[in-house]
C-alpha cells in the first residue's frame, strides 16, 4: 500500500507553519501521498474561497479540514475555557474519525498520522482505526524536555517557586534554567484563565506517550536538528524517541528550494500588507536594519507600547515593524513616532518574514522569539534580541543566548522593556561589543542548520527513516 501521510494540525499560524513545512518535505522527499488538515477555522482563514467540506489541491498536498468544535473560532469571552479541553477533544475525535473513513472511501486510506503536540487525543483515534501515528513536536528540544520532566517528578518543584522569576531549575539533559525561562503556562493557577486548557492538552499528551511505553518507545518528530540540542534530544532515550527534522522554514530560506518562494506564504492566516518594503529594504546599506516582529498572537501593554515609541522617537536606526491591523492604535502611535522623529522606518501590518529576515540589509532582529522566528533567524544568520512575552519564548530567548546568536532584554518589575534596555540589546547586536561574536555564531548556526535539511544531512536522513519504518 502506498503511503498516504494525514498531517494534523492546531489552527494557530505558528502551529500552521511548521506542519506545511513538514508536509510540503514529506511530500517531496519521500514521494509519499500527504493530506494537510486543520480546523475548519483555520482552513477557512487559509482557503476563503473554499466551502469547509472541499478538497483542496495544490499539486503535492490535498487539505482537508475537521471540526474542533469551534468552528467560528475559540473565543474566550464567549466560550467557557474550563469546558474547552473536553469539547476540543470530543467533537476533534469524531471529526477524525469521519475524516479517516471519507479518506477511505475516496480511495485514499491513511497509513500513518502525524499530529500537533495538543493532540494526544489523535493516537486513539488512531489506533481505533488500525493506522500508525506520530507526534509532531513543534517547538524545541529544550522545551520538550521541561515538559517531560514537569510530569515526571519536578511539578511540585517548579510550582513551589513559581512566583520567583530567578530561582534556578537544574533539569536532566538541560543547562541550568531560571522560572522565567521556562513555559509562562507553568505559573496558570486558575481554570478560568483562556490558557490553562493548554498545560492539560500538554499533560494529556504525555500520559499518551507514556502509555506508548509499554509496547516500544512513542515517535516524537521535532522540529530542531541533532547538531543544536544534541544532549537535550536523549532526555527520555529508550521511553520516548525523538526524532530532529528540522529546521522546518520556508523553503527559499533554504540553499535547495531557492526555486519556491511562492510557498512561502501558502499557509498565512494573515494577509501581507501591501506596502513595498521589499523596495524599502532594497535602498538600506548592509545590516542597518532593526527587523521588530513579535509575531501572531501578541499583545502588549500600553506602557510597553509608550516604550517602543521612546525608542523610535531616540534612536539613529532604521527600522521595519510589524504590527498586526488588530493592534490599530499601537500600529498608529509607532507611525506618528516615525514622523515626529524624522526617523527612516516603516510599519506594516504583516509581512513575509523569511523574505525579510534573508534581506541583507537587516542587522538584527527584535522578536518574542517564538521558535518558529526563532529557527528562521538561526537558518538566516541574523542576532535577535529576545523580547519574550508567554509560553516557550522565555525558554528560546534563553537557548539564543547560550548560543551565542542573541541577547535577551531585560523586564523591569512590570514586564516592561524600557526604550534604555531596548537601545542597550539593539547596540550589541548591531555593532557593540558582541556584535561581531553574534554573527559569527549566529553565521556558523546558519550552515549547520542547512547541512541538517539538505539531501543526506542528518535531518533529512531522519525524515527518510522514519517513513521507511512507518512502511513496515
Amino acid at each position: 500500500m502506498a503511503q498516504h501521510f494525514l498531517v494534523l494540525t492546531y489552527p494557530a499560524q505558528g502551529h500552521v507553519n511548521p506542519a506545511l513545512h513538514l508536509s510540503r518535505r514529506l511530500a517531496r522527499t519521500t514521494s509519499a501521498r500527504v493530506t494537510f488538515s486543520t480546523s475548519i477555522y483555520g482552513h477557512r482563514l487559509m482557503f476563503p474561497a473554499s466551502a469547509a467540506d472541499e478538497i483542496v489541491e495544490d499539486g503535492l498536498i490535498s487539505y482537508l479540514p475537521f471540526s474542533d468544535g469551534y468552528d467560528d473560532g475559540f473565543d474566550s469571552n464567549i466560550h467557557c475555557p474550563s469546558e474547552a479541553c473536553d469539547r476540543f477533544r470530543s467533537a476533534s475525535s469524531a471529526s477524525l474519525a469521519a475524516l479517516l473513513r471519507r479518506l477511505d472511501e475516496l480511495g485514499r486510506p491513511v497509513t500513518c498520522i502525524i499530529y500537533n503536540m495538543f493532540f494526544g487525543w489523535a493516537d486513539d483515534v488512531a489506533r481505533g482505526h488500525g493506522v500508525r501515528s506520530a507526534v509532531y513536536w513543534i517547538q524545541s528540544a529544550a522545551a520538550f524536555a521541561i515538559y517531560y520532566h514537569y510530569f515526571h517528578g519536578y511539578e511540585d518543584l517548579i510550582k513551589t517557586h513559581s512566583h520567583d522569576p530567578l530561582f534556578e531549575v537544574n533539569l536532566p539533559s538541560l543547562p541550568p534554567l531560571k522560572i522565567r525561562d521556562l513555559p509562562s503556562f507553568f505559573g496558570i493557577t486558575s481554570d478560568e484563565d483562556p490558557y490553562s486548557v493548554v498545560l492539560k492538552l500538554f499533560e494529556q499528551l504525555f500520559q499518551v506517550l507514556d502509555r506508548e511505553e509499554a509496547d516500544s518507545a512513542a515517535t516524537v518528530l521535532v522540529n530542531t536538528f541533532g547538531e543544536l540540542e544534541t544532549e537535550t534530544l536523549a532526555v527520555s532515550a529508550g521511553k520516548v524517541k525523538l526524532i530532529p527534522v528540522g529546521p522546518m522554514v520556508p523553503p527559499s530560506l533554504l540553499e535547495a528550494a531557492k526555486d519556491e518562494p511562492e510557498f512561502d506564504a501558502l499557509g498565512d492566516l494573515f494577509r501581507p500588507d501591501e506596502k513595498k518594503y521589499m523596495e524599502w529594504l532594497d535602498a538600506k546599506p548592509e545590516r542597518s536594519v532593526v527587523y521588530v516582529s513579535f509575531g501572531s498572537l501578541a499583545a502588549f501593554k500600553k506602557r510597553q507600547t509608550e516604550e517602543f515609541v521612546r525608542w523610535l522617537r531616540e534612536s539613529e536606526r532604521a527600522s521595519l515593524w510589524v504590527v498586526r491591523k488588530d493592534h490599530e492604535q499601537a500600529q498608529g502611535e509607532l507611525e506618528a513616532a516615525l514622523r515626529e522623529a524624522g526617523a527612516e522606518g516603516m510599519v506594516v501590518e504583516w509581512c513575509a518574514q523569511g523574505r525579510v529576515l534573508s534581506h541583507p540589509a537587516v542587522g538584527c532582529f527584535v522578536t518574542h522569539c517564538g521558535w518558529n522566528s526563532t529557527l528562521e533567524s538561526l537558518v538566516c544568520g541574523v542576532p535577535t534580541v529576545g523580547v519574550p512575552q508567554w509560553t516557550d519564548q522565555g525558554t528560546n530567548a534563553r537557548l539564543m543566548e547560550i548560543w551565542g546568536a542573541g541577547v535577551r532584554a531585560e523586564s523591569d518589575a512590570e514586564g516592561v522593556v524600557t526604550a534604555e534596555e531596548l537601545r542597550r540589546c539593539v547596540e550589541i547586536a548591531m555593532g557593540g561589543g558582541g556584535a561581531a561574536g553574534m554573527r559569527r555564531s549566529a553565521e556558523m548556526w546558519k550552515h549547520k542548520a542547512r547541512e541538517a535539511v539538505a539531501e543526506g544531512g542528518s535531518s533529512d536522513r531522519n525524515l527518510r527513516a522514519f517513513v521507511a519504518a512507518a512502511s513496515q
